[in-house]
């Protein structure tokens, strides 16, 4: 991960073009704080292109995977990325057959892959999560681009010269431009200024509902083949972990990757895989993730946070996640403060279970689908979306303080695999026991070795910024009400006419977020559609109840959300857990 700044055709004098693109990379350095380069090249009399790079080193650690690169074999070729190409490994040997490589580092391939395939197709031969901007000075052309569901932010705007101006971040640009807007996931955009769509699946077809079969064997070889390639890097790694499944099944592929010698640790400086939880004290995340470590042997961190220190912080994870959205901040904030503890261990990246209930229907709310085809179609708003919403905010609480995220259930290839499942197969009426994900964790359910303890395997959905704690939520709510009067939020409609905040918790939120980012452009690239439990708003249609609580908790789907730490509920665990063991998978 890093911190990319572009910015093209900008008219003035040398000197003060470079010391504004070193003090608009230099607001994003949190991004990538191990080294730092800018490249200007003139464009014209007056004029020039920009390319600025601020490095966090995964892959290739020396100084010659510094970025922006240029490309051996025509130096008119500039370029540079914020993310990690996953199929650098496999491609790398073919095009050494034909380029020159300068470095070890996985983003020198997008030089080579733009000779080889061209402005408009190279996009779909970069496997991975990325932002990427390359200059071609041979005819003065640039295009900047966006991986295919948005795991890297990317923003752009335009001055009133006519500038284009693309960063990693809001803070970088949006007092440069006369409106800012969040990029496109799958999109591109060239010097006409057009952007286009490079992404294509089939999912993206609204109307076309799939008919695909469930076979689990090779629905746990894909994903573990995604894991595989995803792991991959010269830095150390870690796992976040909250105790539900989808962290889980990460980790327990790691785990059965080091047992059979795939992944050498030593290779990394490592002795051990740290994994890492926070919550509450007495939390149900905190409760989980520890048993799934123990299982495994991982160096385990619980970081137990308290409300109010909490509080203290959200200020500042506004500021760095550039967001009022309510759930986003809810759950960055404890991601936040644990990034603080992962970055103090010296550990850069840190796989994540993000995105597979986007995929699967995870969320309770899903309990309610009247049918396959709205099920599934929930499922594309959910997915189009997640770049607004999850994927923003662990990556910018992360990389705040320097931590790359990779959530392997984003992959391109996985999400195209689980969208082409028939729908039916991933509502909870279709199998016994009734639960959401049943066909991912039976695909995972290995009884002689498992990659998840039972229990967690199991284990009923609980959003994250619910399972590290349920005070959490409402302490949030508390001092929102103590910091909001009434007088004030009456006049929430005059203060904010844009996105105007529904209740106090929101109106907190946007008044932080109006003292860094005051334009009418900036809160416009923050969602603001209303939501049960993660759904979108079409959703609320579903349950007469939920367009009378709509809350982003996962306990405001009351007659679904069960406490998972009453001692009743363990024990219907532990039932459920027998039951599974002795029956296969009944479908009904």
């Amino acid at each position: 991960m890093c911190g990319i700044l572009a910015i093209f055709n900008i008219k003035g004098i040398y000197y003060e073009v470079r010391t504004l693109a070193y003090n608009l990379s230099k607001r994003q350095r949190h991004r990538g704080p191990d080294k730092s380069r800018i490249i200007i090249i003139e464009a014209g009399p007056d004029t020039y292109h920009i390319l600025a790079h601020e490095r966090l080193n995964i892959v290739d650690l020396s100084d010659r995977g510094r970025q922006p690169f240029q490309l051996v074999d025509d130096q008119n070729i500039y370029y540079m990325q914020n993310g990690e190409l996953y199929n650098y490994w496999s491609i790398k040997p073919e095009l050494e057959k034909k380029y020159q490589f300068s470095s070890n580092s996985d983003s020198e391939i997008v030089g080579m892959l733009y000779k080889e395939y061209g402005p408009n197709g190279f996009w779909n031969h970069m496997d991975g999560m990325h932002a990427t901007i390359l200059l071609d000075m041979n005819n003065n052309t640039f295009y900047a681009g966006r991986d295919h569901i948005g795991m890297i932010p990317l923003y752009y705007g335009y001055n009133k010269d006519g500038a284009l101006f693309l960063s990693s971040e809001l803070k970088a640009i949006h007092d440069q431009v006369v409106d800012v807007r969040q990029f496109p996931p799958g999109h591109f955009i060239d010097q006409t200024h057009e952007i286009r769509k490079w992404y294509n699946p089939l999912w993206h077809n609204f109307d076309l509902i799939p008919n695909g079969e469930i076979n689990f064997q090779e629905m746990r070889e894909k994903l573990i083949d995604v894991v595989r390639r995803e792991i991959k890097g010269d830095a150390q790694f870690g796992l976040f972990i909250s105790g539900g499944v989808n962290s889980s099944i990460v980790a327990g592929i790691v785990a059965r990757m080091i047992k059979n010698g795939e992944i050498d640790l030593s290779k990394r400086g490592m002795s051990k895989v740290h994994s890492f939880c926070i919550g509450l004290e007495g939390s149900p995340d905190l409760h989980y993730a520890q048993k799934v470590a123990d299982y495994h042997g991982f160096e385990h961190q619980s970081i137990i946070y308290t409300v109010e220190e909490a509080l203290d912080y959200i200020p500042e994870v506004i500021y760095h996640t550039e967001t009022f959205n309510k759930n986003t901040i809810r759950t960055a904030t404890p991601m936040y403060l644990m990034c603080r503890r992962v970055k103090a261990l010296g550990i850069k990246i840190c796989l994540t279970g993000e995105g597979s209930d986007d995929l699967f229907g995870g969320y309770l709310y899903f309990h309610k689908a009247p049918n396959r085809i709205e099920f599934h179609q929930e499922l594309i708003r959910k997915l189009n979306d997640l770049y607004k919403y999850d994927l923003l905010g662990t990556n910018k609480a992360c990389l705040a303080w320097g931590i790359e995220t990779r959530p392997p259930f984003m992959n391109r290839s996985w999400i195209e695999y689980v969208m082409s499942i028939d729908p039916k197969y991933k509502m909870v009426n279709s199998f016994q026991p009734q639960i959401e994900k049943y066909v991912l964790r039976k695909a995972f359910e290995d009884l002689d070795n498992p990659y998840v303890p039972q229990e967690i395997l199991w284990r009923q959905k609980e959003q994250f910024s619910d399972g590290v704690g349920y005070g959490w939520r409402d302490g949030i709510i508390k001092r929102a009400n103590q910091l909001i009067s009434d007088q004030l939020f009456s006049q929430a409609s005059i203060t904010y006419p844009i996105s105007t905040p529904r209740d106090k918790e929101q109106y907190w939120y946007r008044q932080v977020y109006s003292q860094s980012f005051p334009c009418d452009s900036a809160a416009l690239t923050v969602p603001y559609s209303k939501s049960i439990a993660c759904s979108t708003e079409k959703a609320l249609e579903w349950d007469e109840a939920f367009k009378n609580n709509s809350d982003e908790s996962g306990r405001a789907v009351v007659s679904v959300h069960k406490n998972p730490l009453k001692e009743s509920q363990q024990e219907e665990e532990k039932s459920t857990v027998k039951t599974i063991k002795m029956q296969d998978h009944p479908q009904k």
